[in-house]
């Protein structure tokens, strides 16, 4: 049998150029050769909520840990919009090419990985451990554990702290997580009645049963049932809770129109830069590898301000503020990330991109505003950083909607929020908008759900070396009422 084509034979049958730089080849020894030389391992306040746990205030710096956990090096495909690029492409696909790509780019030994946690929001009802799977698939050790984790939008932040607790409690050295979502792939189901038919129909011994099995069903109950759009405890869809949150906290259409253009032309200035370059992967599509993509494919590379105002709200047609062009669309994706303990990452030759300081997660009552628990999160992480909102060089907040950044950020400087909600003597601070999401965000690029993540903290790492900073904070909102807020630093 012919052997089937890699990503690297499609790349070299495309053209004879030499090897593009990962994010931590440039000057430094293989790993196989450091592997020689190294020992061996061993403003206006928002809505008030109900009560909740309120974080208290920060304090002074903490010391630097001695077994930090490193960001060795993150890659992503591009994002790409629903039913495009990726439209016969599997979030299981997108993984296995993403992490092998990985390895192949900082030529890690894959012997090295001890663990792989990796993220999926949509379910595969082929492959439900998306995890183990790419581990097998992606030409990596059998022996290497995997597992698969969920948290919707926080997805692979979530897979990223279980590597980097799993480091800090000594239980390996070396780790991959990540995330991938295809919403061009996403389960249809059957009816309940004609579900309930088909597991008849299989247990019965005669033609007659099972026949008799499909009588009672009529021909609404052959109809595919698509995914639900709606949160089960509140019957909204996000869109419609964003929605909820800008009439809400008062932001305006003008005000979300300005950020989704800021976000377009800002990430269209990263590409044109060549700042993303180094951190997103060429994917030739697989069983037509002449295909292939370089670029998120949703960037509006000439993004107009007057655009935006011609657009139609999407979520209430009559009295409401979001549109299609201030939210995140329907996106495929994967990203991939190495964390390893900072000595084993040294003893390989590796430069880390930088260090997981500090996390947190935080929830709130979905009813109420469901995507403002990033608020809640950010002065925990902080906390446990010993830092301040003054302290940071960057934050990247992800975009689910322009409303919901807006109403994130309104909440941080809010005094009133400050005292009542979080405990604090004031307002958590103000963020300097010169240092927010400065190479676009999810509006712009894309949002596969389990993907953004590490798509955020590999993105933001390496902009705070251009810029010679330390300190970052990424935040991120998610179903559920759910957020997180994540502590990065690189020195």
């Amino acid at each position: 049998m012919a052997k089937k084509p890699t990503q690297s034979d499609a790349k070299a049958k495309k053209k004879p150029a030499k090897k593009k730089a990962g994010a931590s080849d440039a000057k430094r020894p293989t790993a196989k050769a450091a592997r020689k030389k190294a020992s061996p391992k061993s403003a206006k306040p928002v809505a008030k909520k109900p009560s909740a746990a309120k974080p208290k205030a920060s304090a002074g710096r903490a010391k630097r840990s001695p077994d930090r956990v490193a960001v060795v090096a993150g890659l992503r495909t591009p994002f790409a919009k629903q039913w495009t690029a990726y439209k016969d492409v599997s979030a299981l696909d997108l993984g296995r090419i993403v992490v092998r790509e990985l390895l192949d780019r900082t030529e890690l030994d894959a012997a090295e990985v001890e663990q792989l946690v990796y993220g999926q929001v949509v379910p595969s009802v082929s492959a439900p451990n998306i995890a183990r799977e790419i581990v097998l698939g992606a030409g990596m050790p059998k022996n290497i554990e995997a597992y698969s984790v969920s948290r919707a939008c926080a997805t692979s932040y979530q897979s990223a702290v279980n590597v980097a607790q799993a480091i800090a409690a000594g239980v390996i050295d070396c780790g991959i997580a990540g995330g991938a979502d295809s919403a061009s792939d996403v389960p249809i189901t059957v009816s309940d009645k004609l579900a309930k038919a088909l597991i008849g129909a299989s247990k019965a011994r005669t033609a007659g049963a099972r026949f008799n099995a499909f009588r009672s069903l009529r021909p609404k109950d052959l109809l595919p049932v698509p995914p639900a759009p709606t949160e089960p405890s509140t019957g909204l869809t996000m869109g419609q809770s964003a929605e909820k949150m800008a009439k809400e906290n008062g932001i305006s259409r003008e005000a979300q129109d300005d950020f989704a253009h800021r976000s377009h032309t800002l990430a269209a200035k990263a590409w044109s830069e060549g700042k993303l370059d180094d951190e997103v992967m060429t994917v030739f599509i697989p069983s037509r590898y002449q295909d292939s993509i370089s670029r998120d494919n949703l960037v509006r590379e000439k993004s107009e301000r007057e655009g935006y105002a011609r657009l139609k709200p999407c979520f209430d047609r009559k009295h409401g503020t979001i549109t299609a062009g201030t939210s995140s669309p329907l996106t495929d994706g994967a990203s991939a990330m190495i964390l390893m303990r900072e000595d084993k990452a040294r003893s390989l030759g590796y430069e880390p991109l930088g260090f997981i300081r500090s996390y947190a997660f935080a929830a709130v009552d979905p009813g109420w505003q469901m995507l403002q628990a990033p608020p809640y999160a950010a002065p925990v992480a902080l906390k446990r950083a010993g830092l301040t909102l003054a302290d940071m060089d960057l934050v990247d907040m992800h975009e689910a909607f322009a409303a919901q950044v807006l109403s994130n950020l309104q909440a941080i400087e809010s005094d009133t929020f400050g005292r009542e909600e979080l405990g604090l003597p004031g307002k958590l601070g103000e963020v300097d908008r010169d240092k927010l999401n400065v190479l676009g965000g999810s509006i712009s690029m894309g949002h596969p759900f389990a993907a953004t993540g590490a798509r955020q903290i590999t993105q933001t790492l390496r902009e705070l070396k251009r810029r010679g900073g330390q300190f970052a904070l990424c935040t991120a909102c998610a179903a559920g009422g759910m957020g997180v807020a994540m502590v990065l630093e690189v020195q």
